[in-house]
């Protein structure tokens, strides 16, 4: 059954560019946008990683959480996060278990070829752990004001 508004978030623990584990359970009180994205140092995954940088400020002045998941690894992560000077964290999903369990994990074509990838979803889980929202098929460059407006 896919998620749906109202459902409760799926827990989750997934290690930042540190090696810190996350654990989704931690934020329970804050609003959380927690979003899907393909790869690392790609055009539409840089620009959205971007938006939300650039939009950082309006998010922790309304007290929200921002988590962006992908199943590239830390180093990977590291690197992007240092090159486009990202300052919330990316969490590493090498197998695609969470984003499986949003949903956003499946069978995907590119240029004739299919492969097992993460889909461009975001989620704004509330407070109470409960998903608000389902941003899918995200449009990159603009996503984070949308949210932002969204919210407002």
């Amino acid at each position: 059954m896919p998620l749906k508004i109202g459902d409760p978030a799926p827990d989750f623990e997934l290690p930042d560019t540190q090696g810190n584990l996350i654990q989704l359970s931690n934020f329970k009180g804050q609003r959380v946008v927690l979003y899907f994205y393909p790869r690392d140092n790609t055009p539409g995954c840089t620009k959205e990683a971007c938006s939300f940088r650039d939009a950082y400020a309006e998010y922790q002045a309304q007290g929200v959480v921002v988590l962006g998941i992908s199943t590239d690894d830390a180093k990977s992560h590291q690197k992007f996060v240092t090159k486009y000077e990202l300052p919330f964290p990316l969490l590493s999903d090498e197998g695609g278990k969470v984003a499986a369990e949003y949903d956003s994990y499946g069978l995907k074509k590119f240029m004739g070829k299919e492969y097992m990838g993460i889909s461009r979803n975001t989620f704004v889980i509330g407070p109470d752990a409960r998903i608000e929202k389902i941003y899918t098929k995200v449009k990159p460059e603009n996503h984070a004001a949308q949210i932002l407006t969204d919210l407002a």
